[in-house]
């Protein structure tokens, strides 16, 4: 794996502009909070970034709450954020607003009930 360097903060504010929309730039970090409908939704979305941070190999801050779950991303080695945290940032943004019944597809997503409802929309 090639250093990443750190990129200036005119970049990093253009590019969360551009591709990431609901991620801020917060205290040197890229910034993101998700609501869910209560603990288990919350759970559900800290296992998912853990899954892909691992897989990934670069590890975000994480806070849990309830309906609530924080994410905080930088590259320690680097000191600032790099191209590995916006990869890791759209790959989290891909899979935590992931709504099939958006898509024409076979899978139809979890009913329109706050029973079964996980994830609120931005």
């Amino acid at each position: 794996m090639k250093p990443c360097l750190a990129l200036d903060e005119a970049t990093v504010r253009r590019r969360l502009g551009e591709c990431l929309p609901h991620w801020t730039l917060a205290d040197g970090q890229l910034y993101r909070a998700y609501r869910t409908e209560g603990w288990k939704g919350a759970l559900m979305v800290v296992n998912a970034i853990g899954h892909l941070a691992e897989a990934a190999w670069h590890h975000p801050d994480i806070a849990l709450g309830w309906g609530r779950v924080e994410v905080r991303l930088s590259t320690h080695d680097a000191k600032g954020i790099t191209d590995r945290d916006f990869a890791l940032a759209q790959r989290i943004e891909d899979l935590v607003q992931w709504q099939p019944s958006r898509e024409d597809g076979p899978l139809s997503g979890t009913p329109d009930d706050p029973r079964y409802r996980y994830v609120l929309p931005d």
